[in-house]
């Protein structure tokens, strides 16, 4: 049996298993990132080459969301009942089957029923990702652990339209789907021979009911955020219904959670919390602003600035460059600093480098927003890390599974809402700057952004106070630190099958303070 992660706070230094394990599953992981924002890019192109309108095809990342939404809140229960390797394996699977079959599709149709089995395979990875490392590497070494693992997921929003256009233009439509498959078998590979398996220390039933209740709503309520952003209005009975219907089977889902006798798919009994409170909070904020934001962004480049689509992706890369730059030091301080701390210097950093963007006109200087770009990575980077780390502050390892699909449904929930939100504000403003549907001039369009930006700016100034919610304590400090979960190697030496999960009970960490 191999511990790899102490719950104390030990060296600077990861023990090379943890560093391994981490490497295994960025490698699923970055595909995953990848192809969401590939595909945003190739929607005109995919209409162009079925013949049907942007609204059918539209529901080729529709499709895909909206499978994210109902296999998010299964990946605390499978861990439990599969283990997070199997899970692993059977999600990255079921993901390259998808791209394979959207590489093949014959219509549009057959592309939208397949991004639907990728978004099932999808939806799972990235919450199984979080929640493999944090069983492994417990709170005092989970922050440098997820600051080495999130630098592609704070960069795939740059460098997806990038990649989107150049295979699009050079290889054709099917290869944002097949370039997929390489790196899903060389990570199948490395999974099955490298990550270990996690035990848990018991298995819970299923809560069928709640799935009933909370996936479907989410669908239904995500669907109808969507519908309100393509429509630029959120009183459009199309977007208002579903939202209204996905709404309220989330909150009999809620009265349910708290009353069953069986652990309920997600555990609302997290929430007394003050840190697992916080960082939910907070990852539904930065989801709004974030994913808000990276709509914003590129059309802006795109629609004011006459810029394309693979020219706006690099105009961004200084927001990557941020985010690189903070990594390096929050790397370093993550498990030996204030989270607390060190989210609001990162929200205070990504306030002042969205500043730029409230004042854009039609000849903004470049050179003014690149280095905001700059200055928005760093904070984003900043912030967010220790908040991924943070939620899991005093938890027991066993409640690890469920509290990663709390706050993965959290953060899904705020990205639609955010962009349903900035998509109606720069509606509206076109719309009441230009009477009778005429299109609006370049000086009113940089105007309507400006507007826009705004809200990100507002929306970001929300997190302020939840962050005061987190540790005031470093998570590798005595005090704060948890044990981890055992890492399992795959064959034990009584032969056991390392797919069943183990009897050994896990040690409880801490009790986290409750709000």
């Amino acid at each position: 049996m191999e511990s790899t992660g102490g719950g104390g706070g030990g060296g600077d230094r990861l023990e090379p298993a943890l560093v391994r394990l981490a490497l295994v599953v960025l490698v699923g992981a970055v595909v995953v990132q990848l192809d969401a924002t590939i595909v945003s890019v190739a929607l005109d192109t995919l209409a162009r080459s079925f013949d049907v309108g942007v609204s059918t095809i539209q529901w080729v990342s529709t499709g895909y969301l909206l499978a994210l939404a109902v296999v998010i809140p299964l990946t605390g229960w499978s861990v439990e009942r599969f283990g997070g390797k199997r899970m692993w394996l059977a999600s990255l699977t079921l993901f390259l089957v998808g791209s394979v079959l959207c590489g093949i599709a014959w219509s549009a149709g057959s592309l939208i029923a397949f991004r639907v089995v990728q978004g099932a395979g999808g939806g799972l990875l990235l919450p199984l990702m979080q929640t493999i490392l944090a069983q492994a590497a417990g709170p005092a070494r989970l922050g440098r652990l997820m600051a080495t693992v999130a630098v592609p997921a704070l960069l795939t929003p740059v460098l997806g339209p990038v990649v989107g256009g150049v295979l699009i233009d050079d290889l054709g439509w099917r290869w944002i789907f097949l370039v997929n498959v390489p790196v899903c078998a060389v990570a199948i590979a490395l999974a099955w021979r490298l990550m270990p398996e996690m035990r848990v220390a018991q298995r819970h039933p299923f809560d069928g009911v709640g799935f009933a209740l909370l996936s479907p709503g989410l669908a239904v309520a995500i669907y109808g955020l969507s519908e309100a952003g393509r429509r630029g209005d959120f009183a459009d009975p199309r977007a208002l219904v579903p939202m209204i219907v996905g709404l309220a089977m989330i909150a009999v889902f809620a009265w349910h959670a708290l009353r069953t006798r069986i652990v309920p798919l997600i555990d609302l009994r997290l929430f007394r919390f003050a840190s697992f409170c916080g960082s939910a909070g907070m990852m539904f904020l930065f989801g709004l602003s974030l994913y808000g934001a990276m709509l914003l962004l590129p059309l802006y480049e795109q629609q004011v600035r006459g810029r394309s689509a693979i020219e706006a992706g690099l105009l961004l890369a200084p927001q990557g460059l941020g985010m690189m730059l903070a990594m390096i030091v929050v790397g370093r301080l993550v498990d030996r600093t204030s989270p607390r701390l060190l989210v609001l210097i990162g929200l205070g950093l990504s306030l002042l480098g969205s500043v730029a963007y409230t004042q854009v006109g039609v000849d903004t200087s470049e050179v003014l927003l690149g280095g905001s770009l700059v200055l928005r990575g760093m904070g984003l980077a900043a912030a967010s890390i220790p908040v991924m780390s943070a939620a899991y502050h005093g938890l027991r390892p066993a409640d690890i599974p469920r509290a990663t699909s709390a706050v993965r449904i959290f953060q899904q929930i705020g990205g639609s809402l955010g962009t349903a939100v900035l998509a109606v504000v720069l509606a509206h403003q076109l719309r009441g700057t230009t009477p009778g549907g005429a299109v609006a001039d370049l000086g009113t369009q940089a105007h309507a952004y400006a507007v826009a930006f705004w809200w990100t700016l507002g929306l970001s100034l929300l997190a302020v106070p939840l962050a005061l919610l987190l540790p005031g304590r470093a998570a590798g400090s005595p005090r704060s630190a948890a044990p981890p979960d055992r890492l399992v190697a795959a064959e034990t030496a009584a032969g056991s099958d390392p797919g069943t999960p183990g009897v050994a009970p896990a040690e409880p960490g801490p009790v986290a303070r409750p709000v």
